[in-house]
């Protein structure tokens, strides 16, 4: 993924946010230490503190970008793609896909960060809802244009959705498992549309 930037952030703190991305691709976050993302970086460890709030801050603000991007891409995926089942589609494929071809966004997103309360009321919750909606409004506009059910809340086949992606690919980043995006999105979609789908 490429970043999405108003300005250009300093060459230091890009060495740090790259150095912590190479860790991540090895090990657990808790077991990185700020001493050795300094050293992956080439950069002496005040210098993370002078970006960073702490550690998981710089996590933080790793996953903020990530979905910046994602959301961006998103937007730009479903331009142009007609009926709502078509863009729900669409999206579910990205999803698999993102997490196949970026482990360290996806273990950062479904492991690294939802272990801690703060993440809750911080910058990249909030990202990842204003994803989440992206699809709620494609659901309900599937049930207003009668393509989509309108005897199953919306939430709930949002909810239904999200979950059976990360439910899905858990397992399989947690043990570094081949995620193939074609395959496990049309056997979703199958599954799904069948239910949801207005007859």
């Amino acid at each position: 993924m490429s970043d999405i930037r108003s300005k250009p952030y300093p060459p230091g703190r890009n060495k740090i946010v790259e150095a912590l991305k190479g860790l991540l691709a090895q090990r657990e976050f808790s077991a990185i230490t700020t001493a050795e993302i300094a050293t992956s970086a080439g950069v002496t460890e005040a210098l993370i503190y002078k970006y960073f709030k702490d550690k998981r801050d710089l996590l933080h603000q790793v996953l903020s970008e990530y979905l910046k991007d994602y959301h961006s891409r998103t937007l730009s995926d479903l331009t142009g793609i007609s009926r709502s089942l078509n863009k729900i589609r669409k999206l579910i494929w990205t999803h698999f896909h993102v997490y196949a071809t970026n482990r360290v966004f996806a273990r950062i997103l479904l492991i690294e960060v939802r272990n801690h309360d703060n993440y809750f009321n911080s910058e990249t919750y909030s990202l990842v809802k204003d994803y989440s909606n992206i699809l709620l409004d494609i659901i309900v506009e599937g049930v207003k244009n009668g393509e989509i059910r309108d005897d199953i809340p919306p939430l709930i086949i949002r909810q239904s959705i999200l979950g059976s992606i990360e439910h899905i690919c858990l397992t399989r980043i947690i043990f570094k498992k081949e995620i193939a995006a074609d395959k496990l999105s049309a056997d979703l979609c199958d599954f799904l549309f069948h239910g949801i789908e207005k007859r």
